[in-house]
Parts: structure tokens; sequence; C-alpha cells
């Protein structure tokens, strides 16, 4: 007889002894493969063949595609033996296994054991072991030697942790500019260190950015020579210093030779000083502002979050045009009506609480028509904004509470805390851009990793594109 699921039996673990046991009992499990699972799989054995976890060296494979490894079915076997027949108390003593086909992703293996003897002396059992796919194709097959149990154990089944993937190139999936043929044009501001000029060098291989290098000919060279790339085919405009580079990169973006441009090795206020001069620089009628774009594992959706770069003390007049660019940049990436929170410490408009008094007012505005393309609710304290248990325990019915795409900070000093606790904290990765300009800003920094500066070009990419269409 078929035993499986028996341990499950009202929370508990429970084993079946030798005496119990006869030939021709069987016990099963089903288990569908994911991409998480082979991962966790080769964290755990260090086995990283890269026919397991490399897409494009597994379709020179003869399997063509993603497998998964040989031994994860065998764990699987070892789990039914362990945990449904016998159960807890056995002992391993012997396996033999054959791989007559791979295991591959979404595949729903089915592992079966059977009893074919036992040896009362010693308590043991062979088990034919036999694991088939959805198709009824046989995967994997062996025999199985274990002791049994001779005394009964019910235990109640622990509790594993959850355990969450952290892979940083979801984010980059999720802001993939892939859709769009045309990299965009774009300079890249004093790339005179390793890291920006990386950064450039892998989002051109990416084919999001066509860069073109403004800064000092040598010092951007020696660059690329200890990154150890060759820049041959990027135009390189060869200025003195990091002021001037800023200044020639901006003119060329006003001339309509660049679309977008991308901070290297100088300070952003250097940068932004030539932005947002009046009569040479980029400004539109809006401030600027910047927008990180997060993936955050526990969340089910695209997160931004805004302002944590440009803005310190902003005005309500600054937040009106703070939420109207994250919506745009909400809109370009494919969100065509996003949740905006606007944060404060508290979900009630208090009057000594100036930011909930903005919160109001800007929601205010989106209702007379002042801020569209977004539905907006304010003021709401963080746990509201993204939790819809955390707001329905306050009593809060909103289209926003607990499902926020985009959280409007009260000021610089919380969002950037916000950012950063995100980011160390909960495992989240993002892309930032600087909005309100005439072109979108790729803001760098040093700390930042491949997959960041990859999926802030592809931001950059989806907003150019995005103004096209509808106009900056």
């Amino acid at each position: 007889m078929d035993k499986q699921g028996q341990s499950t039996a009202n929370g508990h673990i429970e084993n079946r002894t030798f005496d119990e046991i006869r030939v021709g009992d069987t016990a099963s499990l089903e288990k569908r493969l994911t991409l998480d699972d082979i991962k966790l799989f080769a964290i755990m054995s260090g086995d990283i063949n890269p026919a397991h976890l490399d897409d494009d060296f597994a379709k020179s494979t003869r399997f063509q595609e993603v497998v998964a490894h040989g031994m994860w079915g065998g764990a699987l076997i070892s789990t039914v033996l362990g945990t449904e027949l016998p159960g807890p108390g056995t002992i391993y003593l012997g396996q033999t296994l054959r791989f007559r086909k791979p295991v591959r992703l979404g595949d729903v293996l089915r592992v079966s054991v059977r009893v074919l003897s036992k040896e009362a002396q010693h308590k043991r059992i062979v088990f034919a072991c036999h694991c088939t796919n959805q198709n009824g194709e046989t995967v994997i097959e062996g025999e199985a030697e274990v002791q049994a149990p001779t005394e009964k154990v019910s235990r109640p089944r622990a509790v594993l942790p959850r355990v969450r993937m952290a892979e940083r190139a979801r984010l980059h999936e999720m802001l993939s500019a892939a859709e769009h043929p045309e990299p965009v044009s774009m300079a890249v501001v004093h790339p005179v260190d390793e890291v920006s000029i990386l950064g450039a060098y892998e989002s051109a291989r990416q084919g999001l950015i066509r860069p073109v290098l403004v800064g000092p000919r040598a010092k951007v060279q020696a660059a690329a020579e200890a990154a150890g790339i060759d820049i041959a085919e990027f135009e390189l405009v060869d200025v003195p210093h990091s002021h001037a580079a800023a200044a020639e990169a901006v003119a060329m973006t006003r001339a309509g030779r660049v679309e977008a441009l991308m901070k290297g090795a100088l300070h952003t206020n250097e940068l932004l000083h030539e932005v947002v001069k009046r009569d040479t620089g980029l400004r539109t009628e809006r401030c600027l502002s910047h927008v990180m774009a997060f993936d955050v594992p526990t969340y089910p959706r695209p997160l931004f979050i805004t302002d944590a770069a440009i803005n310190i003390y902003p005005t309500l007049a600054d937040k009106k045009d703070i939420v109207q660019n994250a919506i745009d940049l909400a809109h370009a990436v494919g969100n065509a009506l996003p949740k905006v929170a606007i944060l404060s410490a508290v979900e009630t408009v208090n009057p000594k609480i100036a930011s909930t008094l903005e919160a109001a007012a800007l929601c205010k505005m989106a209702e007379r028509g002042q801020i569209t393309g977004g539905v907006l609710d304010g003021p709401l304290a963080f746990d509201n904004a993204v939790s819809e248990a955390a707001a329905a325990a306050k009593g809060i019915v909103s289209p926003v509470a607990g499902r926020a795409d985009i959280l409007v900070a009260p000021d610089l000093e919380s969002a950037n805390m916000l950012m950063k606790q995100l980011t160390y904290l909960a495992d989240a990765s993002g892309a930032g851009l600087v909005v309100g300009a005439r072109v979108p800003i790729v803001l760098t920094s040093r700390a930042d990793d491949a997959i960041t500066r990859l999926a802030s070009c592809a931001l950059a990419l989806l907003v150019t594109e995005q103004h096209k269409k509808v106009g900056p």
C-alpha cells in the first residue's frame, strides 16, 4: 500500500517500524523542479557546474538547456525514506542510482520507493527506487538499503525557515529593455576609474547604451587598461578635467548628440551644477528629483522610492514635481496607473506634523488634476503603505494602502535611510535615475554592482523611449 502523506497527519511526522512494514509496501512524493531548487542545491553542495546554472553554456550541451543536478533526484529518494517509509529513525546503508533522462526546469518528479525484501536479524530492508517525470518517463532508478527503526516515533513536524533567494539579476529582468532594438546614446561623464568605465562597457555590451566617453583621454584610457577592456570602438571626447567633462556632456545633450547622461568618477554636485544652469543647462519647468526602482524579495511588485539624493527638504511645490516625475518613470517601465503612497510617521492628518499636511494637499492636487497618471493616498505610515494586513488592522480603506508602487518620503533623510535599510536588511536591489531634466541622468556610486548599473541604464533607455512617444 502507498503510505504517501501519512507523516503529515495532524502536523506530525511518524514512522513505520520494521515489524509493521510488508514486502510490496510503497510510498512516494511529488516535486516540481524550479530554478530556486537548482540554485539552492548548488549552494548546499558547492556544485556550480555551468550545465545547471548558465543558460548560455547549457545550450551547448547535449540537453540544450539547464537541467537539475543528478543528485537532486537522489536527495528526494532520501526524503521519502527518511520521512515516509520507513520514516524517522531510518539509517541509510547504501544506494545505487541509474540516471536515465535529465530533469528539466518545470518537470514534476514523482519519487516512489517499494519494499523488495526484509532481513530480520539486522532489521534491514531493500527498496526499489523509481523516479518518473510528468510524462511517465523514468528519469532515475535504483535500489536503497536501510536499517529500519524498531520503535514507534511520532514527532511534531519541524517548521523549516523560509529560504529567500536574493538574486540581483531579477532587477535587470524587471527593467529589461530587450524589446527596444536601439540603444540610447549616453554621455559618460569623466569615466576615469575602473568602476565607471566598466559600467559603461558592460551596458554597451548588453545593447542598452551607445556610450560617448567624455574626459581626459589619457586617464580614460588608463582606466580601461586597468579594467582589462578595449574601448577603441567607443567615441572619446578629450577634455582637460572633470569640470570641463560635465560642461561638455551637457552641451552635447543640448545639441542633440546624446540622449542621456551617466555620472562617472566626479561628484554628483559637479555634474548637476551644469545640468541646472538656467541658460546652458537641461532644466525643464519641473524640479529635478531622484527615483530608485527597487526589487524587494519580500514585496510582490517593483517599488519606487523618491527622493533620496537631490531635494533635501522639498517644498510642497517641489513634492508635486517629485510625485509627477516618479509617476512618469513608472509609466515608462509599463505601470499605466501606479499607486502612490505619500509617507509620514502616521496615517492621519496632524497639524503638528508638516508632512501629513503636505500629503493631504498632494492628494487634493491629484483630485484637481494638478498631478496626473497615478492614484495617490496619504498620509500613510510605511507599514500601512506596503502591508495590506497593517492597513486592515488600522481600518484604512484605500486603493493604495498595502499595495503601493511608489513611496514618496517626506525628505531626503528619510528616503535615504529607507532606501539603505531595504538594501542592507531586506536584500533589495535597486536602480536609480535622476528625472525632471530634459534627459534621464544615471547617478552611479562606487558601491553599485554591475547589475545595478545595467538596470539603471535600462531605466534610462525606457525613459528615453517614453520621451520620444509623449514628449519630455
